[in-house]
């Protein structure tokens, strides 16, 4: 199994998700002998899971039923267990096209965090390309370690315990984009610039508050970047459901059309679509959107090397 590879079959050692429904779903690795609990019963990972193929629906011991999913960036940002605040989907697809990253692209990140970013990284990167990440806490920076073994893309990924503001990337002139997500960005603008390539590149800084995005422009001003803008990514999520609507009193309008020939005992016309006369009501499908919406994440400013 590997995050950046499509595997056909359930194999012992999987990370897979156990999806119950588009709101509930959560990881799983697969273990020969083991069992997981679930609302609708047991899943037995000996005779349930391993050697089925993934997207299978699986019955659990009390009648209802699951599907297994093939783990993706993606499904791991919505599942994965939360050591510190992450990007979601929205952010992380922004970043990804304004760095402008492809496969064989070498990308460099602080911090690692959780990794919901860095999973995404590598598997736009991949096959060729690699990702260098700089975690300062240690305990985050062995579980990432070790979550990037079991997902099967350690070769695609270089995970370094080590302060980013003092001591860098440990690595120099070879990145084509550079990311950061620390308290302090603007203390590492510098360490990102030697980072980057001679021939230029992008660099991109997520932050919570705007005094942290003015300190860190300033520095990038210093440093000699160009083309540097700020951008907030908002979601509005909106749902499609059938809404019904009392049909106006028009007035004189309504006596003109029925002297128009509108008969509402002719059957032709009581089968207009969406429409209920003998209610009073018409039925529409319309997009309505959801009471709470995600407010502000945070800030993301992008900016390019210069040349000269």
């Amino acid at each position: 199994m590997s995050f950046v590879e499509y595997g056909d079959t359930i194999k012992d050692g999987d990370t897979a998700i156990v999806f119950l429904g588009h709101e509930s779903m959560f990881p799983v690795k697969v273990q020969h002998g083991s069992v997981t609990q679930t609302k609708y019963g047991v899943i037995r990972h000996s005779t349930d899971l391993i050697g089925k193929k993934y997207g299978s629906k699986v019955t659990c011991s009390k009648g209802g039923w699951v599907f297994i999913l093939h783990p993706t960036p993606e499904l791991w940002t919505v599942n994965l267990p939360h050591r510190t605040q992450i990007l979601y989907s929205t952010d992380i697809s922004v970043i990804t096209m304004m760095l402008e990253l492809k496969p064989g692209s070498i990308v460099c990140e602080s911090g690692t965090g959780s990794g919901s970013l860095s999973h995404a990284l590598i598997r736009t990167v991949a096959p060729t390309g690699h990702l260098y990440t700089v975690e300062f806490h240690q305990q985050r920076a062995e579980k990432a370690k070790e979550e990037f073994r079991e997902h099967g893309v350690e070769h695609l990924v270089t995970v370094t315990n080590q302060d980013v503001c003092k001591n860098g990337f440990g690595v120099s002139d070879i990145a084509d984009a550079v990311f950061l997500d620390i308290p302090s960005p603007w203390e590492a603008i510098g360490h990102a610039k030697s980072a980057l390539k001679a021939e230029g590149g992008r660099i991109c800084s997520f932050s919570p508050c705007i005094e942290q995005v003015q300190r860190t422009c300033l520095a990038m001003e210093e440093y000699g970047f160009t083309e540097i803008n700020t951008l907030e990514v908002l979601l509005r999520v909106y749902n499609v459901r059938t809404i019904s609507l009392q049909i106006p009193d028009l007035g004189k309008a309504a006596e003109d059309n029925s002297s128009a020939g509108f008969d509402s005992s002719n059957p032709s016309n009581q089968g207009s679509p969406g429409t209920n006369l003998q209610q009073g009501t018409v039925q529409f499908k319309s997009g309505v959107p959801l009471r709470e919406m995600v407010g502000h994440t945070g800030y993301l400013t992008f900016a390019t090397k210069s040349l000269f």
